[in-house]
């Protein structure tokens, strides 16, 4: 991030602008929703600058900038369209203090000026960077729609019962107090009667709100997916939105962590196999103890929860305790790592059904019907496989699966570092060592990716 977004304060501030043509206009019409103090000098500036000169809305200097003309200025605007101009006037700028942006010059430029949709006092600010203008400009007309005109009434209604609202304790019941007047009862209010209706609605949910007791605890069992944050539900990301404290594994990717509210707790509670960890007993304490706070926990797992989550010891730990519990289920790492290379888990003809597996449990190396899973066409996931490679490798040939049944590593299934590793069930230990696999691993025993499958059949057309 090279440009950090901030607001700044400009009420009262100067805010001076070099240039009297289109970009000028440009920048002009933007500043002068502000509460600046706003001068420009031009020698011959646009018909508009001088009606809004006349209108008493800026300073107008019919002259070129000169040294000490922004020696008071908050903000300065190098709009002159000329770039030896504008690199004189920035420099007078930046010596006597100011913040200096010059248009269309990103490079010398101390700030840029984002695309904004304005409903007052509620601003939203979209920048790339200069990276991709158009792109900024597409979000803002989308979310230009999606904000009612009406925000910024209701904003501004809010702000003035601001200090009112200090009777309530600082915390949830205080942010539930303003969620539900601003997705419920104040929408409603200004629909039914404009703001002396808001007003009356505010008095009374402050009402119910110093009357209620705070809320109790609740724990959200929640499945990260499997690392696309993109992949996350919809009900994933209102659990997150409403957390005061998230408890999360080491699956969980920086990403999705990054949409928990910026006020919550977060908790690494990871474990790795065969290394050092939290116990399940630790982790079970930690989610009871926040939740009999008061808190709105969510226990954030990568994939799906109820999958070699240990969910059921959670849950018990939970109940016992007396707090409410739900889940919401996510994408299954199996899930995820079949669509990445382009395959399913069950086929007509080939097999109906798939097992999910795992490559280790409490006692070490899981041991599974390996007879069954070793027949042809079967299809399997395996969780925890990768240091359980060589194990799996021996049981299956032991019981004997065909040397050559494909097996398919995927590594970091759904990110930008995502590693497909294509090999055969008598090379599966071989390959994993070779390719140095260090991030979570899914193996998908019995399919080939798509495009290898694909060459095999044609090899296979070609020998008949």
């Amino acid at each position: 991030m090279k440009h950090f977004p901030i607001f700044l304060a400009v009420e009262g501030r100067g805010i001076v602008l070099s240039g009297g043509g289109d970009a000028a206009l440009a920048k002009l019409r933007l500043l002068l929703k502000t509460e600046g103090r706003i001068t420009v000098f031009a020698a011959s500036p646009a018909p508009e600058i001088e009606n809004w000169a006349a209108e008493g809305r800026l300073t107008l200097k019919r002259r070129p900038l000169a040294p000490g003309d922004t020696r008071d200025a908050a903000l300065f605007y190098a709009a002159d369209e000329d770039e030896a101009e504008d690199a004189r006037t920035s420099a007078i700028a930046r010596t006597d203090g100011a913040l200096v942006n010059i248009v269309d010059n990103l490079e010398d430029s101390q700030f840029i000026t984002p695309a904004i949709v304005d409903r007052d006092p509620v601003t939203v600010a979209i920048g790339t960077e200069g990276a991709a203008p158009v792109l900024a400009r597409s979000i803002k007309a989308d979310l230009e729609a999606r904000l009612p005109a009406t925000l910024g009434r209701l904003a501004r209604i809010g702000k003035a019962f601001r200090k009112a609202v200090e009777v309530l304790p600082m915390g949830r019941r205080r942010r539930d107090f303003w969620a539900d007047f601003y997705f419920n009862e104040g929408p409603r209010a200004l629909e039914d009667g404009g703001e002396v209706q808001v007003n009356n609605a505010l008095q009374t949910l402050l009402s119910k709100y110093e009357n209620a007791s705070d809320r109790e605890g609740h724990v959200a069992f929640v499945g990260a997916g499997p690392g696309d944050p993109e992949l996350l539900t919809l009900k994933a990301r209102k659990a997150l939105d409403a957390a005061d404290v998230v408890i999360h594994d080491r699956l969980v990717t920086p990403e999705i962590l990054e949409l928990a509210r910026r006020e919550a707790v977060l908790v690494n509670a990871g474990k790795e196999g065969f290394g050092p960890a939290m116990t399940q007993e630790e982790i079970n304490a930690l989610i009871t103890h926040h939740a009999a706070q008061g808190a709105q926990v969510v226990r954030l797992k990568g994939g799906d929860p109820t999958v070699f989550g240990r969910l059921d010891e959670e849950i018990e730990a939970v109940e016992a305790a007396g707090i409410t519990w739900h889940i919401v289920p996510g994408i299954t790492a199996a899930s995820a790592s079949v669509a990445s290379i382009g395959q399913s888990l069950t086929q007509r003809g080939r097999n109906a059904s798939a097992r999910i597996l795992t490559g280790h449990d409490m006692k070490g190396f899981a041991d599974h019907d390996w007879q069954a899973l070793a027949r042809p066409g079967e299809v399997a996931a395996i969780y925890m496989g990768k240091r359980a490679a060589r194990f799996i490798q021996g049981r299956l040939i032991m019981h004997g699966a065909a040397r050559g049944t494909p097996v398919t590593v995927i590594e970091n299934a759904s990110r930008p570092d995502q590693r497909v590793i294509g090999t055969s069930l008598d090379q599966l230990s071989q390959d994993l060592d070779a390719a140095k696999v260090t991030g979570p691993a899914l193996l998908v025993y019995g399919l080939n990716p798509r495009a290898a499958q694909a060459q095999i059949l044609h090899n296979k057309q070609e020998l008949a």
